[in-house]
């Protein structure tokens, strides 16, 4: 599922992620960036989409190798930085060898893997011991209901079920002009967790961002959206 659809939306992302100041990534990305460590020998963001988080760790001093499985971003991504090295590949089967990076990134990409535990495996295996795992992805709570109405105080309501197998994500939004279809998985946290305790990472620090009223991201008017977290970031340690 993950490569048809981002290889067809690549274009519109790439405009909806480079409009200075339009989506979330322009407000929450400064807390993702306090849970990176300083740059080490060699650091791999794993679905790097159009290149962007890859540019900023470049510009914070890392040596980045990016992955992404749809060529088009990768090519979008190469055209704009030509000096960071992008390879396609299946983020469960990295072509790298084993205990080869000190830093591995996945800023919102968990989410839209196939095989989210073979991901963060393969994550494990090429991460040196006392390497960090730094992750950002859709709160699982976001996820799992939405708000009764649009009204500040309006409740938010789990209809289904938060636990059990993952769910379908899918969503349309279009915004100035902009157009962006958004398709990937939701699990509980608990998953996460898993994914990491069976790759030997241990969690060392977690942030659940609150929203700043100021944002243009998440429609700054609804007072709603600051009750919630939308984002869950961490860092993890292989042992």
């Amino acid at each position: 599922m993950s490569r048809d659809h981002w290889d067809k939306n690549a274009a519109n992302w790439a405009a909806w992620a480079r409009k200075p100041g339009f989506d979330s990534y322009w407000q929450y990305a400064k807390t993702f960036f306090e849970l990176v460590p300083p740059p080490g020998e060699r650091t791999l963001e794993v679905g790097c989409g159009e290149g962007r988080v890859s540019r900023d760790l470049a510009a914070r001093g890392h040596h980045v190798f990016a992955v992404d499985t749809s060529q088009t971003l990768i090519q979008l991504a190469h055209d704009t930085d030509a000096s960071i090295a992008y390879v396609r590949c299946d983020a469960a089967a990295l072509p790298f060898q084993g205990e080869s990076f000190d830093l591995i990134v996945f800023y919102n990409s968990l989410m839209d893997f196939d095989d989210m535990d073979a991901s963060v495996a393969e994550a494990g295996r090429v991460l040196r011991p006392g390497g960090a795992f730094c992750a950002a992805i859709t709160h699982p709570l976001q996820d799992a209901g939405r708000f009764a109405s649009r009204n500040a105080g309006a409740p938010f309501v789990i209809e289904g079920a938060y636990l059990g197998d993952r769910r379908v994500v899918d969503a349309e939004l279009e915004r100035d002009g902009l157009h962006m279809h958004f398709k990937g998985w939701a699990y509980p946290l608990e998953a996460y967790a898993r994914a990491m305790e069976n790759a030997g990472l241990m969690i060392q620090a977690l942030r659940e961002p609150a929203m700043d009223s100021a944002s243009p991201s998440m429609d700054p008017s609804v007072e709603r959206w600051r009750r919630i977290p939308v984002f869950l970031m961490w860092r993890a340690i292989k042992a």
